[in-house]
């Protein structure tokens, strides 16, 4: 943060990196099984893993807004245009979502969502 003007994360490359599997094996073979069992409620490909990848994602906004408080924050993959996600990347202080193009309607509509409540007013 010292030297960057910004950080964007790529969820999905973080998702891969903190589960140790790669989105297009396990979705090819046994993910189905896991969500089946219920080992997983949903897929964190889909909905950003709060507890492991979130907790990243939060650590890194705030190391990188007490180095540098005008720091740019962002990501960039699917989750940006999953409701649930959109949600919590606001309320880690996420400056901006990315995804892909037929996602930004949702994308869109949940980030004004998430700045108007219910879950608090904006205090950006």
């Amino acid at each position: 943060a010292e030297a960057a003007q910004f950080f964007s994360f790529g969820t999905n490359d973080l998702t891969q990196t903190v589960w140790g599997f790669s989105r297009d094996d396990v979705e090819a073979s046994f993910f189905t099984a896991y969500l089946e069992k219920g080992i997983f409620g949903v897929s964190p490909f889909e909905t950003i893993d709060k507890d492991g990848v979130g907790s990243l994602v939060r650590s890194a906004v705030e190391a990188g807004r007490a180095t540098r408080p005008d720091l740019k924050l962002g990501i960039c993959g699917e989750h940006g245009g999953d409701p649930e996600s959109v949600h919590f990347f606001h309320e880690v202080g996420l400056d901006y979502v990315s995804c892909s193009p037929f996602r930004i309607p949702v994308a869109r509509l949940e980030a004004g969502r998430a700045a108007a409540g219910p879950r608090g007013s904006d205090s950006r």
